[in-house]
């Protein structure tokens, strides 16, 4: 941790200086990736330094300790993890915990998990470290209606007068990945935690990005942002499929295995590498041709196809009752938008709008990490199943890199 000088502001840290991180429930590293990729001074230039990172899952941990080393890292249950050697060394806590409970996807379906999903009460776990650990700053993302949680009143009661973390004071707000120079229109909770001697409360940074380009639309809550000139939003086809192979992908990864924390697992392989996908059935390739750009399941109906000498209708009695629900089923994506939200199986098009703009096939690894914004060499361990809900559990790069900056430009005062 910075060493500060009896004379300096609270909170503040010298421009020479690392800031140190603890990233919880770290994933593949989608947080610290956007933490390392905020280089204010140049290419390795970022001030963050991580000093812990927990991961229960083992190959999500070989991830992320392949790619930001792996001494500090602790493939562990959280709530077995001791927080209290970090006490008073730590500037920056984040992290993400499981929100599988808090999903949209799950609403009205008792097969999933409800709000009293055990996984909901991870996040417990995380106030129990910030509690120990004491950082100046602590950053929460979950999914959106994480906001609308029990939750999350929870949490707002521990900051409140006598809770656990009274010292803190939060901001909270759903924020879209979009608008932030990220290709995928991926909205998320992010509450942001001030230490209360830091003085002001670090607010969520301003969007660079919006649908249409231009001047900033007055806010309530943010009166300045009109005088911000915004770019529009970043499509998915020139950034990410106008570099990645249109043809039809590997069924496996390369035969490699390695063993970065002790545990042998499949890998490590080049997000370049990740170029793999499924073995479709016949029908499923007649479904994918049959549907044009920017089309989805609706575009089946009435459709019939010969495969393997039977004529096939390509819709479904379920698909064609419904005429209302989601639009993305079987869907393209869009070459001229940012794509949906990346999903943990965004390689099944029956989920949602993963199929190729033009290609007749569902995105594949390899692009998925593009639009999350992984670097071409980032190393992935583990099953292709592993390496897509790291993949799609991850936060958005760009959107980490945002968050980074206005901490570092909070931190510095």
């Amino acid at each position: 941790m910075a060493t500060i000088s009896p004379d300096t502001t609270a909170g503040a840290i010298p421009a020479d200086s690392s800031i140190t991180v603890v990233d919880l429930f770290s994933g593949a590293g989608g947080f610290s990736a956007g933490f390392r990729a905020y280089e204010p001074d140049g290419p390795g230039s970022s001030p963050f330094q991580s000093v812990a990172a927990v991961e229960f899952d083992e190959a999500a941990a070989a991830t992320y300790a392949a790619n930001f080393g792996s001494s500090h890292v602790a493939n562990m249950d959280i709530a077995k993890w001791d927080a209290r050697p970090y006490a008073g060394k730590v500037d920056v806590i984040m992290g993400g915990p499981p929100c599988q409970g808090f999903s949209a996807l799950h609403r009205n379906n008792p097969e999933k998990p409800k709000a009293d999903d055990p996984r909901n009460r991870l996040w417990v776990e995380y106030v129990r470290v910030v509690k120990a650990i004491q950082p100046k700053i602590f950053v929460l993302e979950n999914v959106d209606r994480f906001l609308v949680s029990q939750e999350f009143e929870s949490l707002k009661e521990a900051t409140a007068k006598d809770g656990a973390l009274a010292n803190y004071t939060l901001r909270w707000k759903v924020l879209n990945a979009a608008d932030y120079g990220v290709p995928q229109a991926r909205r998320r909770a992010i509450v942001i935690a001030t230490r209360n001697d830091l003085g002001e409360p670090l607010e969520h940074p301003r969007p660079t990005h919006a649908r249409e380009a231009g001047p900033a639309q007055p806010s309530l809550d943010d009166p300045d942002s009109s005088s911000n000139e915004l770019l529009g939003w970043v499509p998915v086809g020139p950034t990410v499929f106008a570099h990645t192979p249109v043809d039809a992908p590997d069924l496996d990864l390369p035969d490699r295995t390695d063993k970065p924390l002790g545990v042998v697992l499949a890998g490590p392989y080049k997000t370049t590498e990740l170029h793999i996908g499924r073995n479709p059935t016949a029908l499923s390739r007649a479904r994918y041709k049959a549907i044009p750009p920017g089309g989805n399941r609706h575009d089946l109906r009435d459709k019939w196809e010969v495969i393997q000498g039977v004529n096939t209708y390509l819709s479904t009695t379920s698909w064609d009752r419904h005429n209302s629900g989601s639009g993305d089923v079987m869907g393209r994506m869009h070459f001229d938008r940012p794509s949906v939200t990346i999903r943990t199986e965004f390689y099944k098009p029956e989920k949602g709008r993963y199929l190729h703009p033009e290609s007749n096939r569902p995105i594949t690894h390899y692009e998925a990490a593009l639009i999350q914004g992984f670097p071409a060499d980032f190393n992935w361990f583990g099953s292709k199943i592993q390496i897509a809900r790291q993949i799609g559990n991850a936060v958005p790069v760009g959107l980490g890199r945002s968050l980074a900056q206005a901490i570092h430009e909070r931190l510095k005062g």
